[in-house]
């Protein structure tokens, strides 16, 4: 067993990072690319444990095991909550990587979304890679290497990762996850390469449901009043699951924060904390977990369009007799029914139709507005 073996269908990364832990190409900064659900961040964690463990990465012993949990004290791990990466953020963690490594020869610095930083917060990230201490490893993920300044890409090395086959997802749910090979097919074909929403859709009843509720928009567009209503379901399935993610995550945020000013506490002087210095770290929190739901809001109606994006090049398969796999198998009769009502032409207009309100989505137009003008494309 090894820490490499989680990267499914990555066979050329993994000889890369195995090679580079050995000592034969490390360099200080790397980058870590792929479409999302491809283990970006999966793949620099095997790399930060490999560093880390005396043995290259064995996947069983407890330096790995901390590395995996995140608990390893040489291992600094981030991840942006929000929309953005703050200037202030950035520099703060360039001063924690400075320091020495507690147990091993290096500190590590896994940066997940990493094209998430604002241009100042680029510009410094690229103070602390260009002059780095000299233990210091970053390790950077984007969805492509264009994501991140060229002034930062050029001074990585880069590991690309591509969709993993859905044969090689499969098998991973059966050994992993102990999934049934029939659910574990049906679950890796429809995630379309993304290996943990595969995870989801073939351990969680609700998220199959939720996928369901969006392939069933098309034939549910049969007016413009059930186009308004498709797209408030749509967004507001979106607002639901936003919620559910953060609700509780906020909960226990801002009890901490309380607890840290003094509310609660007795003794002289304890509660003056939270009146003075509280009230202004309470509302970077509170802003900090709006933009954090916003984002989770944002991802989740990405999802749902990406999912109508399948359900279309389906059809369009369908329509030209393309000796294809569809993603959609399991929804054969809709999309027939479709092909036979419509031209390749039509649906090719329906996926652009997605595709600008991805756009709009990106740009920050309103939800609501962005996917009422596309359920009224797609009618």
């Amino acid at each position: 067993m090894s820490v490499f073996d989680a990267l499914v269908g990555q066979d050329h990364a993994v000889d890369v990072l195995r090679r580079a832990a050995s000592g034969s190409g490390m360099t200080h900064a790397w980058l870590f690319t792929g479409p999302p659900g491809s283990g970006r961040s999966n793949a620099a964690r095997a790399l930060a444990a490999a560093l880390l463990c005396p043995e290259q990465g064995c996947g069983h012993c407890d330096l790995c095991h901390q590395v995996e949990i995140g608990s390893h004290p040489d291992l600094e791990v981030v991840r942006p909550e929000g929309l953005s990466y703050s200037v202030r953020q950035t520099r703060e963690l360039v001063l924690r990587a400075a320091g020495a490594p507690t147990l091993g020869r290096w500190r590590v610095v896994l940066f997940e979304d990493a094209d998430r930083s604002t241009e100042a917060a680029a510009n410094a990230l690229l103070k602390a890679i260009e002059e780095p201490p000299p233990r210091t490893v970053w390790l950077l993920c984007a969805p492509s290497p264009d994501d991140m300044v060229i002034t930062i890409r050029s001074r990585c090395r880069v590991v690309t990762l591509r969709t993993p086959p859905a044969d090689a997802i499969a098998a991973m749910l059966v050994a992993r996850d102990g999934v049934a090979p029939e659910m574990a097919a049906f679950a890796a074909r429809a995630a379309q390469g993304h290996i943990g929403r595969a995870r989801r859709l073939a351990l969680d009843e609700e998220a199959r449901r939720r996928r369901a509720a969006v392939l069933d928009l098309p034939r549910t567009l049969t007016g413009v009043g059930e186009c308004v209503a498709a797209a408030e379901r749509l967004v507001k399935t979106a607002e639901e699951e936003a919620a559910a993610a953060t609700t509780a995550l906020n909960e226990v945020e801002t009890a901490e924060l309380r607890k840290v000013y003094g509310e609660g506490s007795t003794g002289k002087g304890l509660n003056r904390g939270l009146v003075r210095g509280g009230a202004g770290a309470l509302k970077e929190l509170e802003d900090r977990q709006k933009s954090r739901a916003t984002r989770i809001k944002r991802d989740t109606l990405d999802a749902a369009l990406l999912d109508l994006v399948a359900f279309y090049r389906d059809v369009l398969a369908v329509q030209f007799r393309a000796p294809v796999e569809l993603t959609n198998e399991d929804r054969r009769d809709d999309l027939e029914d479709l092909a036979r009502s419509s031209t390749p032409e039509a649906t090719l207009r329906r996926v652009d139709a997605i595709m600008l309100c991805r756009e709009r989505l990106a740009a920050n137009v309103n939800p609501q507005i962005a996917v009422e003008a596309m359920t009224l494309a797609l009618r």
